[in-house]
């Protein structure tokens, strides 16, 4: 775009470029195939975030996690098999909604929490006793 400028002793031409127009002008950073460029589309960027690193929990734990359930009466001692099924995600929902936590049926943290199954920390070992000192009484 260029603008003209009037000054007392005439016109004089002035170039001003936008953020945008010079952002147009620039080549993109990304590494894409030429075949991307001629069909005016950018490649797909893949990025690595915790939504899609995070993966199903073991058969084990969702054992772990229904046995809890089964625990407080929220599921039947026959439905504790590892699967997450129905009656699973139904059990779920009633101890999350009378723990007050959305009842969405999906395990959470919040849920884990609750029914005491949150993240395992190693319990430091029990301190070492300190012999009484001679001189106190």
């Amino acid at each position: 775009m260029v603008l003209l400028a009037l000054c007392a002793d005439g016109a004089v031409p002035v170039k001003k470029s936008s953020a945008k127009s010079a952002a147009a002008r620039k080549k993109p950073a990304s590494s894409t195939t030429a075949s991307a460029h001629r069909g005016g589309k950018k490649a797909p960027v893949s990025r690595v975030t915790w939504r899609n690193r995070q993966m199903a929990p073991a058969p084990d734990r969702y054992k772990e996690i229904q046995s809890a359930l089964a625990t407080r009466g929220y599921l039947k001692p026959e439905d504790v098999n590892g699967s997450w099924n129905q009656a699973s995600k139904d059990g779920l929902k009633r101890f999350q909604s009378e723990q007050n936590i959305e009842s969405t049926g999906k395990i959470n943290s919040l849920s884990l929490i609750a029914l005491g199954l949150g993240p395992k920390h190693e319990s430091p070992s029990a301190p070492a006793k300190v012999p009484p000192d001679p001189g106190q009484p």
